[in-house]
């Protein structure tokens, strides 16, 4: 029999607004994480990802420090990075922080690896653009051996050398479940495969069955380097509501300011209803609508893609706290028993 697809939550800390329609502090939105990741929790869900990011639009610039607040006030859902942008970090204090969270999670804690979609971490660490993928590639082969938990020995050109270098602390499990996450690029579906590792499907616009193309080739890409099999993710935008009409209603105007937001940064076009509506509907990858809506394309993607996780990438901008644990609320009492039933 199959294990039962795990649901889970992202978030990137979005800077939300408050009941007086104004911003809300920093620290408030941390709370607030906190106190969605409890809910999470309470309803049942598996995983709770909480992005990094180093710009005023996003809270969270140290995860691992709010997914230890977490750790406390939680007791069974799994709690890791969404992602932690490893070219910019060390790999050996990352392994540290996870270890570290893993103990006092009592082994709950995950980390998903990527090289980020934002590049800000960059020039703040002193670190070169020009030198991302070789940062990446140097940095993920290093934390591929101290997920070993044995000595290491390692030589690169981004970091100083290790010789039979023991790392702690070490996990009691022996192991931190690490993903990687993809954005659609061929090369990082090898390169996952390559390590052995799971793969994280980031699909934030399109169609998600498109990505069966990168299932396919990292299946292949496992057998051909005599890997064992690894568990598939998707990452998706969302909202759940009572209904879909209310759903879309409350989640365009922030979706459509964050995505205008990023957009003059990045050189897009404005953001449209009719994309939006699209992206809504059936085949694409905004998993908005009510519970029955949002879990039928949940079973459909996870169907299509053969998912072992759906995470939910539930902060959307400026969309307020109270809406988001609507959100969780359902997410967690009503779609994942329709999801769940579905695919059973």
């Amino acid at each position: 029999m199959a294990p039962k697809l795990e649901l889970g939550l992202d978030t990137f800390g979005d800077v939300t607004y408050g009941a007086d329609g104004s911003l809300l502090s920093h620290a408030q939105v941390l709370r607030n994480v906190v106190a969605e990741a409890v809910l999470a929790d309470q309803v049942g869900l598996s995983f709770f990802g909480i992005g990094e990011h180093h710009r005023e639009d996003f809270a969270v610039s140290a995860p691992e420090v709010v997914l230890a607040a977490i750790a406390g006030q939680t007791s069974t859902i799994k709690l890791g990075s969404a992602v932690t942008v490893l070219s910019s970090d060390d790999p050996v204090r990352v392994f540290q922080r996870f270890a570290t969270l893993d103990a006092v999670s009592n082994g709950r804690a995950e980390v998903i690896l990527g090289r980020g979609s934002f590049t800000e971490s960059f020039p703040l660490f002193g670190l070169e653009l020009s030198d991302y993928e070789q940062l990446f590639e140097e940095k993920l082969e290093l934390f591929a051996e101290l997920l070993k938990e044995a000595p290491v020995t390692w030589s690169g050109s981004t970091r100083g050398s290790l010789t039979e270098q023991r790392v702690f602390p070490p996990t009691e499990s022996g192991s931190i479940r690490t993903w990687i996450g993809v954005g659609g690029s061929p090369q990082s579906v090898v390169r996952a495969a390559h390590y052995g590792l799971p793969l994280m499907l980031a699909i934030i616009g399109g169609e998600p069955l498109a990505f069966a193309q990168f299932t396919d080739l990292y299946h292949r890409a496992l057998d051909q380097f005599g890997k064992d099999p690894q568990p598939i993710g998707e990452h998706s935008p969302g909202y759940v509501a009572a209904t879909d009409e209310q759903a879309r209603e409350e989640m365009w105007p922030h979706y459509r300011a964050m995505q205008d937001r990023i957009g003059r940064e990045r050189g897009w076009g404005p953001a449209t209803k009719a994309r939006f509506e699209q992206d809504a509907g059936p085949d694409g990858a905004l998993f908005v609508g009510s519970p029955q809506t949002v879990a039928t394309k949940i079973a459909k993607m996870a169907t299509g893609l053969s998912l072992s996780r759906f995470d939910l990438k539930y902060s959307l901008g400026t969309l307020s706290h109270d809406k988001l644990m609507t959100s969780i609320e359902l997410y967690g009492t009503e779609v994942a028993p329709l999801v769940h039933e579905m695919m059973a």
